[in-house]
């Protein structure tokens, strides 16, 4: 198949660069085609002659922009989902895959996460906005299979990290902010500040493993029925990844503040990935330390040449 991969000199766009595959890949990034204007998103698609889509550009940010551009994060994130959607539809793409999060869960609801639960209450108040985009885009997913027949799917991984991430810190994920944080205050003689207790609980998934599990899903999506969890499960305190962090950074934990006054999301949210275990039982994933190792090893090789 010619794959058509949005968002593709992202962190997850690119690491498909690191995989075998007899696809065809054509990735394109927001340098080139501005998902917001319609006409953009016809050029892309018209240009790419591809068989499926990848869907991976979104607007993302941790939770300090989520939280004060909350509003801009839905609009961008809507019109950029209803734009691709609705021109791969027109283009009769009958294949496309998109990225959600696990921030589309109900903050009150029943764990760990299965897909089902999707819709039955409201997402935390700290990334509202992000999360409802993120449901319209399976429910628009969902209403183009019913009145056309097509094969629109959507996945939900958990927090991502990895190699080309953006370690800006003002809208930056979690990892990405503690590796930059952690490393210019050995490096620079930084202090460093982290957001809460550090208490909360997070599951971790390495950016590689779902550009993997993505291609595995286009190429058997007439197996995959409504949205699928596809991130690794076991739950990390936050304390716990930056511990491990200055382990590899060899920085001393006991310098670490935390800033309890700031918000630091939803407590918890485990997620099930037992279908996807089903469909794929061989599949491993990355290993927490393994691929943390990898990241601050290419961050500290190409910093400060980075995305910050």
């Amino acid at each position: 198949m010619r794959i058509l991969i949005t968002g593709g000199t992202g962190m997850v766009g690119s690491a498909f660069e690191n995989i075998e595959t007899d696809h065809e890949l054509i990735a394109f990034g927001s340098q080139t085609y501005n998902l917001l204007r319609e006409q953009d998103v016809c050029d892309m698609i018209y240009r790419s002659h591809a068989d499926a889509i990848i869907h991976l550009a979104a607007k993302v940010g941790g939770v300090k922009a989520n939280t004060d551009y909350v509003a801009d994060f839905f609009y961008e994130n809507s019109l950029i989902n209803l734009n691709l959607l609705n021109v791969a539809k027109d283009y009769k793409i009958k294949k496309v895959v998109s990225l959600l999060s696990t921030c589309v869960y109900p903050d009150d609801t029943v764990y760990p996460l299965k897909p089902c639960n999707i819709h039955s209450g409201e997402p935390h108040l700290s990334n509202f906005g992000y999360a409802y985009a993120k449901r319209m885009l399976d429910v628009h997913s969902r209403a183009i299979n019913k009145q056309y027949g097509y094969n629109y799917i959507t996945a939900i991984p958990n927090n991502l990290y990895g190699i080309n991430d953006n370690f800006n810190l003002e809208n930056g994920h979690v990892v990405p902010a503690i590796i930059r944080k952690i490393w210019e205050a050995k490096t620079l003689g930084k202090e460093v500040v982290l957001w809460g207790s550090g208490m909360p609980l997070r599951e971790f998934t390495y950016s590689t493993d779902i550009a993997k599990i993505l291609l595995k899903l286009v190429e058997n999506i007439n197996d995959v029925i409504g949205p699928i969890n596809i991130g690794k499960t076991g739950e990390y305190t936050i304390k716990e990844v930056v511990q491990t962090i200055c382990d590899i950074f060899d920085y001393d934990f006991t310098k670490i503040k935390w800033d309890e006054s700031k918000p630091e999301g939803q407590w918890r949210k485990p997620s099930s990935n037992n279908i996807l275990r089903y469909m794929y039982p061989d599949f491993e994933y990355t290993e927490l330390r393994k691929g943390l190792e990898i990241t601050c090893d290419w961050f500290k090789e190409n910093y400060p040449n980075v995305r910050m």
